[in-house]
């Protein structure tokens, strides 16, 4: 049997692997793009690797077992939802992700779901197709600059989102679950909640940008829908799990909700059966914030990229454990 190179793309669903291939070419690492979708396919065709690069392929102590020379795996993106990393710290292995590649795209879909909820665009836009020549369906709809935006999660992707709407003139309060300031990212003059509480009560628009974990699943429940604002949105481009998705089709059912722009669901994609789709005032996008041509390439050179520091012994950049 053919030995396998030290580098493994284990599962990618890009069309092709040609940014990833420049990179290793330059270093001189051979590699192999596979496709494998369970425990059970990694371990019989990646034996022998050193580092992964990993989209959806669960990685865990089977895995890790399985394959003793796993020393590294890096995430195609931000989050790193499929990788057990009490089981990696366990066995040694570090895990890396790509935080920064899609900031932009993921801030001005935010931005576009936000726009498109409140000015009711997306809903009139409908109706208009459908032949109504009228914007009665839409009232209320109040200046952009008279709203205050929750934004929820500090981080990059949140900093960046905050400073698009900074610009519209909105009045921007911030929370953070795992963090108790705002960090050094996040523009000047705003007010930082010390509770989720604080800022559902206050914000007559919600926008999610904060990593998912044991913690804080389902943190938008039907007792957080409970204290946002009556009328108000409700945004998620950041993870999925983070939304208790019957309690956000309560509050769109029982108007606590003007409306909602999500681009993640909870299990993708989204059911074609699911009562969220029967809301006009919903909008769902299929996971795409993230792109645009310049952000894809980036987040496969930079994951290439990370391999290679490992494989050398230079520090790797993005480490989400400390092995």
């Amino acid at each position: 049997m053919e030995q396998n190179p030290k580098i493994i793309i284990c599962d990618c669903d890009h069309n092709n692997v040609d940014m990833e291939k420049s990179v290793f070419d330059k270093a001189h690492c051979g590699f192999k793009w596979l496709h494998c979708h369970t425990e059970d396919e990694v371990i019989k065709e990646c034996q022998g690797a050193v580092c992964f690069l990993n989209q959806y392929a669960p990685m865990n102590e089977k895995v890790f077992k399985g394959v003793p020379s796993l020393k590294m795996i890096v995430r195609y993106g931000v989050g790193v939802d499929n990788v057990n990393l009490e089981d990696a710290d366990k066995y040694g292995v570090q895990i890396c992700n790509v935080p920064d590649y899609g900031m932009n795209e993921v801030a001005d879909h935010a931005l576009t779901l936000m726009l498109a909820c409140v000015r009711k665009a997306w809903l009139l836009g409908n109706r208009t197709k459908e032949g109504a020549w009228n914007y009665a369906e839409s009232i209320p709809v109040h200046r952009l600059s008279t709203l205050t935006v929750g934004i929820v999660g500090t981080g990059r992707i949140g900093s960046e989102f905050a400073k698009r709407v900074k610009a519209l003139g909105c009045r921007i309060i911030a929370f953070d679950p795992n963090y108790k300031s705002l960090s050094r990212h996040f523009p000047q003059d705003i007010t930082y909640c010390a509770s989720l509480d604080e800022l559902l009560k206050q914000s007559d628009v919600i926008s999610m940008h904060c990593s998912l974990n044991a913690g804080n699943r389902h943190m938008m429940n039907k007792e957080a829908f409970g204290k946002m604002k009556d009328g108000s949105y409700f945004i998620n481009v950041s993870r999925g799990g983070l939304v208790d998705e019957d309690a956000l089709n309560e509050a769109l059912s029982s108007k606590k909700l003007a409306g909602a722009g999500i681009d993640v669901v909870n299990q993708e994609p989204l059911d074609h059966n699911s009562p969220l789709f029967k809301h006009p005032n919903l909008i769902i996008t299929p996971h795409m914030a993230w792109y645009s041509e310049e952000a894809a390439l980036e987040l496969k050179r930079k994951c290439a990229e990370e391999a290679v520091r490992f494989l050398n012994g230079e520090p790797v950049r993005y480490p989400i454990n400390h092995i």
